[in-house]
């Protein structure tokens, strides 16, 4: 099941933040949060992320069922594909 979500950058505190929130989507409402900090010479970044299901009742209930872990999963998926451009020479790909 695919769905399409547009988003905005609301935010952006560089070189420390950027949060991006949903302006149209399946969500009721969705924002997320990328927090970067040097650390040792290298870059830790921490994901906060908050949404709301649509539905009442019916998205609460997917939301324990299966909706929370599909979207952990999800993140972390995404999060290891970005580290392991960042920490190859995948990156070139992107930007040149």
């Amino acid at each position: 099941m695919y769905h399409k979500l547009t988003s905005q950058i609301t935010e952006f505190e560089r070189p420390t933040l950027f949060v991006d929130e949903m302006v149209e989507g399946a969500f009721k409402g969705f924002r997320h949060e990328h927090h970067f900090e040097d650390l040792n010479g290298g870059t830790l970044m921490t994901d906060y992320f908050d949404y709301e299901s649509p539905f009442g009742i019916l998205g609460t209930l997917a939301d324990k069922l299966f909706l929370k872990k599909y979207m952990t999963d999800l993140l972390t998926t995404r999060n290891h594909s970005i580290k392991d451009f960042a920490e190859t020479a995948k990156w070139k790909k992107i930007v040149e």
